[in-house]
């Protein structure tokens, strides 16, 4: 089938791909490990109650850290690895964090962990990707693959 010009065309993934998405993967989980991994420690306070492990300083530490890299992917027209290498590594860090919680409920943190991040990354690479002007493949949508928007 011959490719009329104007089209796009469905393009595999590359293995430079596949390593960005991993090494974005490692980065948020390195972040996790670095921010919140250590703390473990419960506060009780005086009425009983307890908070935490984690101050919000190290959640908004963790936020900060994390900023960098997937401006800098998504910038550089890697939006698909900032976007859900970083989803991937912050999911996978929270579940093996959180796993050995015998009520259960820690799925439902780390789903939350899941869509949060998939949300913040998402609308961070697309406004990096606005200032930056940068642009996938004939100029379409979310990592050039033709998804999104007419061009």
């Amino acid at each position: 089938m011959e490719q009329r010009p104007g089209t796009p065309r469905h393009q595999r993934p590359s293995l430079s791909s596949f390593l960005s998405l991993l090494a974005m993967a490692g980065i948020a989980a390195a972040a996790w490990a670095a921010w919140l991994g250590w703390d473990q420690h419960r506060d009780t306070h005086p009425d009983g109650s307890t908070t935490g492990p984690y101050e919000a300083w190290q959640v908004i530490g963790l936020a900060v850290t994390l900023l960098l890299p997937v401006v800098w992917a998504a910038s550089r027209n890697l939006r698909t690895a900032a976007v859900f290498g970083t989803t991937a590594g912050l999911t996978a860090a929270a579940y093996i964090d959180w796993s050995d919680d015998a009520s259960g409920l820690f799925a439902v943190g780390v789903a939350m962990v899941m869509l949060g991040t998939l949300a913040a990354t998402a609308a961070i690479s697309a406004l990096a990707t606005a200032l930056t002007g940068t642009r996938g493949a004939g100029g379409r949508g979310f990592g050039g693959e033709g998804v999104g928007g007419a061009g």
